[in-house]
């Protein structure tokens, strides 16, 4: 049987602020305890996000990205300095 929306939610809810329980210890928090918060919270997300999605069809407006997919995606950062002005190309489109 699948779970209500509302017990997803309250799910969330809950595991927010167990979250920020441990989080708001700042550098006392135990990162065994954090780690084991921020997985009850990413498992929350998901089950709500699932719920909503199996209930109702609809989706949040947000993602979270797996640490795994993000590490496959390749950015490339630059800054205003890492560009010179001889390395950009200007083309004149009304030429």
């Amino acid at each position: 049987m699948a779970m209500d929306p509302r017990t997803a939610l309250d799910r969330l809810i809950s595991a927010f602020e167990g979250h920020l329980a441990i989080a708001s210890q700042g550098e006392n928090a135990d990162p065994e305890e954090l780690a084991r918060v921020e997985d009850i919270l990413s498992d929350a997300f998901f089950m709500y996000d699932d719920v909503l999605f199996t209930r109702f069809d609809a989706e949040l407006p947000f993602d979270i990205v797996d640490e795994d997919e993000d590490a496959e995606v390749d950015f490339v950062d630059l800054d205003d300095e890492d560009l010179d002005d001889e390395d950009v190309e200007f083309i004149d489109v009304d030429d």
